[in-house]
């Protein structure tokens, strides 16, 4: 499916969530980065414009079987989640699909990591996440797939996390040039 006109005042929405996420970022007791890169130091974050071409209302094609899938971490470690369902979309022409995985069958969210063309470029070489909430991002029988909400995992910012990688069937041969850029100062080491 190709790219939905969003609703009215989309944009200033993505918007206003950017700058929280900045504010958090900066001042809040749980922000990934270390006191020394806060204040006056902070380098803020930096993201594409928003592009509603990048947001796709898309039925999930559900797997009949959940596999679990093990994800190698950022820290040597591992993880593991089911891969629920597939997103297809259509983007310059061209289809692609991004599976779609859930931590466990409890839950109801969906996690969708990819990396693309941009990354180690303009964006986090590791790649980026989109979160899915039932609560926010499902409309009718569809979810809202909006790479505008593409975020960096806390890895991008301190090394002192440990970040699940993209699976490499979620690696698009495309430019996503939407959402999270790569972080403008250097990731914290770790302690």
């Amino acid at each position: 499916m190709e790219a939905e006109s969003p609703p009215e005042g989309w944009a200033d929405s993505i918007r206003q969530q950017r700058e929280a996420k900045r504010d958090q970022f900066n001042n809040s007791p749980r922000s990934p980065l270390p006191d020394e890169q806060r204040g006056a130091a902070f380098p803020g974050l930096a993201y594409y414009e928003p592009d509603p071409a990048y947001r796709f209302v898309l039925p999930l094609e559900e797997h009949e079987t959940k596999e679990p899938v093990t994800v190698e971490t950022t820290a040597d470690g591992e993880q593991t989640y089911l891969r629920w369902g597939a997103f297809s979309f259509e983007f310059d022409g061209e289809t692609y699909t991004l599976q779609a995985y859930r931590p466990d069958r409890e839950a109801d969210h969906l996690w969708v990591p990819f990396r693309d063309a941009t990354s180690g470029e303009t964006t986090y070489g590791a790649g980026r996440y989109l979160d899915l909430e039932p609560d926010t991002h499902r409309v009718d029988d569809g979810w809202i797939l909006d790479f505008n909400a593409a975020y960096n995992p806390t890895c991008a910012y301190n090394h002192a996390y440990e970040c699940p990688m993209i699976p490499p069937e979620n690696w698009l041969d495309v430019r996503i040039e939407a959402g999270e850029q790569a972080f403008p100062g250097e990731p914290a080491a770790p302690r």
